[in-house]
């Protein structure tokens, strides 16, 4: 995913001139051809994000397109004043990159680990943001962002977790990508690395679907609410809090346009016990295979297989780990 998004950052800083990379002291090896194809579109802020952000504004407002990127505990998190007044308030085209979210820096501790950005921007008025699950939905994520004049933040996960689609797609803002056909009484939402998991987990569950949302902010009404309305639940799956992110919309849409039972599964409301892997930080918050199955049959049984109307699959094996 991450070559995907150099690739694009290159496409589309060789077809306008506009284009800009900052960085906080982050993406050496990722930013080797933008360096020397365009030594001049390059600038490294260094440790100074909060810098770096108002400098990406003052850019933006002189006509240029500039790209921040950082590690996502930092852009947006240690950012968000700036991004809020700086670059939101004035409305600027102002790409941020949030690489690492959820667990992926997992040894390095609490400081960054990141399962907070989409709940911390979702509330902020005019940013949209993107949390794509491979490669293909990374380089449609940019070509989405360069096509709004308006602030936008592209959440990247875990990069090496193999593909979900196998050629290039197309989606527009809102839209909710079909994985897996199905009419049965379960459906699946899931976004970015949950993705594989969603639909790992579906083969347990007879006609369940599942759908990818690289887009969460905005998020389609009318396709959510037909998407509830086709099924009796839905659990959601996301590699962040509970709380304001994927989950959280789903359940907004549901609750006011058409009301079904939603199951939440992400971070609980709390901070990793310890650092570790990226493996090891999935499993403790039970976001490995084996825990999401385990969670979501604790969900059926709690809500009585939404009044006794979901049944399993014959095939009830987890399949091989998505991580």
């Amino acid at each position: 995913m991450r070559d995907a998004f150099s690739a694009a950052l290159i496409k589309a800083a060789q077809q306008d001139e506009r284009v800009i990379l900052l960085t906080g002291d982050h993406g050496y090896a990722l930013f080797d051809d933008i360096r020397r194809l365009l030594p001049d579109r390059y600038v490294n802020a260094g440790v100074a994000e909060q810098n770096m952000v108002g400098v990406a504004a003052g850019l933006a407002k002189a006509g240029l397109r500039p790209i921040l990127y950082g590690l996502s505990a930092f852009v947006p998190i240690r950012v968000l004043e700036q991004i809020k007044l700086d670059i939101c308030h004035e409305n600027l085209p102002v790409v941020m990159i949030g690489d690492g979210a959820g667990f992926v820096y997992g040894a390095l501790g609490a400081s960054h680990h990141c399962t907070e950005d989409i709940s911390a921007l979702r509330g902020i008025p005019n940013v949209r943001i993107l949390s794509p699950a491979d490669a293909y939905e990374m380089t449609r994520a940019m070509e989405l962002a360069f096509a709004v004049e308006q602030p936008v933040y592209i959440r990247i996960g875990k990069c090496d977790i193999g593909p979900v689609h196998k050629a290039p797609i197309k989606y527009d803002w809102g839209e909710l990508i079909e994985m897996r056909p199905g009419n049965g009484d379960l459906g699946f939402i899931a976004t970015g690395s949950m993705v594989k998991a969603a639909l790992n987990e579906a083969t347990r569950w007879q006609g369940s679907s599942v759908w990818s949302a690289p887009s969460v902010k905005p998020l389609d009404i009318e396709q959510t609410t037909a998407i509830c309305r086709n099924h009796r639940g839905i659990i959601t799956l996301e590699e962040h809090s509970i709380y304001g992110g994927l989950g959280a919309a789903v359940a907004e849409i549901s609750s006011t346009y058409s009301p079904c039972w939603i199951g939440r599964i992400g971070v609980p409301d709390r901070f990793a016990q310890y650092a570790g892997s990226y493996q090891y930080l999935r499993s403790e918050h039970g976001l490995d295979a084996a825990g999401i199955s385990h969670q979501v049959d604790e969900l059926m049984e709690r809500v009585g297989h939404v009044h006794r109307g979901l049944s399993k699959s014959p095939r009830t094996e987890i399949l091989a780990s998505e991580i």
